[in-house]
């Protein structure tokens, strides 16, 4: 996979296609490979750019990848073409399909209690021969010994849906204890579990599945605020480069 990256506002994303990104992860987990990565949207970027710790983690990740389609749409504005997003859910996904086949392990970390009592039925059913290694709700006080359970078990891939900032928090405090996958994804396993539906494929393939999420939940109206945020400063990033 080459190694190309594009930086967007100090940030820099991952610029490959989706089955070349998952390969070299395979890669790397087969090699056990210490990996962290942050798939990020416009609202992770903007939230990081007033949180300076939290910018710091998500800066040393091995992997930056574009999970929105709004990172897409900035680096189109910097003269950049990125082919494709790459989203936490359909990493989940994949990576569950070539673990069940391959004998990977896995832990699961994170969601409610009930997202992940039918999640565990849903792994079972659909990937019998993942070796599932734990599986953890985000609802816990001890961090510690939710750390130390993960260590013990060894899993080849470390899943964890705490939601940002808390998730990648956890992942870089403890990332560094086992040679493994540790990656952040937000509400996927809500969607897996079947708690909440994803947009069906034409809004994904259009490149809407955030306004489809938006109709379903218009609770989310003040985090998509970010979206209009972020291509302002991306806007001023690339007029700032064109007069260096």
């Amino acid at each position: 996979m080459k190694n190309n990256k594009i930086n967007i506002l100090g940030f820099h994303f991952l610029n490959t296609n989706f089955n070349d990104f998952l390969n070299n992860i395979k890669y790397r987990i087969n090699k056990k490979e210490n990996t962290f990565v942050v798939t990020a949207n416009p609202e992770i970027i903007t939230y990081a750019l007033d949180h300076p710790k939290y910018s710091n983690k998500i800066k040393q990740a091995d992997y930056l990848v574009p999970d929105g389609v709004g990172i897409l749409k900035g680096a189109k504005i910097l003269g950049a073409n990125m082919p494709e997003r790459i989203t936490g859910y359909d990493v989940l996904l994949e990576l569950l399909s070539w673990g069940n086949k391959n004998n990977k392990s896995a832990y699961f970390l994170g969601a409610k209690p009930e997202v992940i009592k039918d999640l565990k039925n849903i792994l079972i059913d659909k990937y019998p021969n993942l070796k599932i290694k734990g599986l953890q709700d985000g609802y816990f006080k001890d961090d510690e010994k939710v750390a130390k359970d993960i260590i013990k078990q060894k899993p080849d891939m470390i899943f964890v849906a705490l939601g940002f900032p808390k998730q990648e928090d956890f992942i870089f405090k403890y990332k560094n204890k086992l040679n493994s996958l540790w990656i952040g994804l937000g509400g996927s396993f809500d969607v897996l579990s079947g708690h909440t539906d994803r947009a069906p494929k034409f809004w994904i393939k259009h490149n809407i599945e955030w306004l489809y999420r938006l109709i379903k939940q218009p609770s989310r109206f003040k985090r998509m605020l970010s979206l209009p945020k972020f291509i302002y400063l991306v806007k001023k990033q690339n007029k700032k480069s064109t007069h260096e």
